[in-house]
């Protein structure tokens, strides 16, 4: 039954910021340019990842992301010097770590929070090209050069962590190729229980990184496993790529539309030598937010570069948006037709 000021609002979830920009406000370390990144913190400052995923679910986001986007076995065993088992159990510390921090949250508002609105854990899993180190990542080209087996066995041991750590769901984010999305999604299957979403990393505002189409790509993706994909999307590319990358994407599902998830960075660029730059030429993320939300957005955050202030600013505009829906929609309601 449709409510007497007319529906309710779609449900919108709000993800948190760029981890490594959080997390640097807690470290006093350099952490772009490690072949680790943020991950090497699991191991170096267990309580200052805590502290960052604790500054987002203060912020207002319904979920955090594990610290694992650069973590895994072979880059914790070549750059750290473990072994294979403490390198799996350094990224089941990082669901540990993320689980401190929700406790901590939990503890701190347990008068005003309910089981069906606690904030979710969520399974970083960054694509093959991030361990590599050589930049590959931003455009995909390992992809010419890597089989889809070799990046499936590099990618398993993670998930296994994950799933096994105890996360609500995975992140398979930044992701610049089709052939290792499409290996995603079928690898998805091992693991029955446990849903995902896709996140692809974007050059323009029409290709994914590697130059497929990612309207085509996203469909194909989410067609292999619908059943266990909750959304797919973009992140970490510039905000104003955003609306054209989805514009039109359900128009020929418009009774079964995909869900779409959205958490591009700052839209700075990265100069490898000097660091990011550029943030005086770039529109405030939380601009774009309502352009997305009337696009078919349902869950949107942001990436590198967006720290927790940003998040709560994201949450202030989806409320707003959320109340100008009821606004409109109990306008329509009350519009009564002009009889001739």
């Amino acid at each position: 039954m449709t409510p007497p000021g007319g529906p309710e609002p779609p449900n919108i979830v709000v993800l948190d910021g760029g981890f490594s920009t959080q997390l640097s406000c807690h470290v006093g370390h350099v952490i772009d340019g490690d072949p680790l990144w943020s991950a090497r913190f699991l191991h170096t400052h267990p309580d200052e990842v805590v502290s960052t995923h604790l500054d987002f679910l203060r912020a207002g986001a319904d979920m955090i992301i594990t610290n694992t986007y650069q973590a895994s076995v072979e880059g914790f065993m070549t750059h750290l010097g473990l072994d294979r088992q403490q390198s799996t159990d350094l990224i089941v510390r990082a669901v540990e770590l993320a689980k401190r921090a929700l406790a901590l949250y939990l503890d701190e508002y347990q008068d005003c929070l309910h089981d069906d609105n606690r904030p979710l854990i969520v399974g970083s899993v960054g694509p093959y090209g991030a361990h590599l180190h050589d930049g590959s990542e931003y455009d995909g080209s390992y992809a010419d050069t890597t089989s889809v087996e070799v990046m499936r066995e590099w990618h398993r041991p993670r998930i296994e962590a994950l799933v096994e750590a105890g996360v609500d769901l995975l992140a398979l984010e930044t992701i610049p190729c089709q052939e290792e999305a499409e290996m995603l999604c079928d690898l998805l299957r091992e693991f029955p229980n446990m849903k995902a979403w896709l996140a692809f990393s974007c050059k323009d505002d029409q290709s994914i990184a590697h130059g497929e189409s990612f309207q085509k790509v996203a469909k194909k993706c989410w067609d292999l496993n619908s059943e266990q994909l909750v959304a797919v999307g973009v992140n970490c590319c510039a905000p104003s790529y955003v609306a054209r990358l989805i514009k039109g994407i359900n128009a020929d599902r418009p009774h079964a539309p995909i869900p779409l998830i959205v958490y591009p960075n700052s839209g700075e660029k990265y100069n490898p030598q000097i660091g990011w730059i550029d943030r005086d030429k770039c529109e405030a993320v939380e601009v774009f937010i309502k352009e997305w939300l009337d696009l078919g957005v349902r869950y949107v955050g942001g990436c590198c570069r967006t720290y927790a202030n940003d998040v709560t600013r994201f949450r202030n505009q989806v409320r707003s948006w959320c109340d100008q829906y009821r606004f409109k929609h109990k306008l329509q309601g009350q519009a009564k037709p002009v009889s001739n």
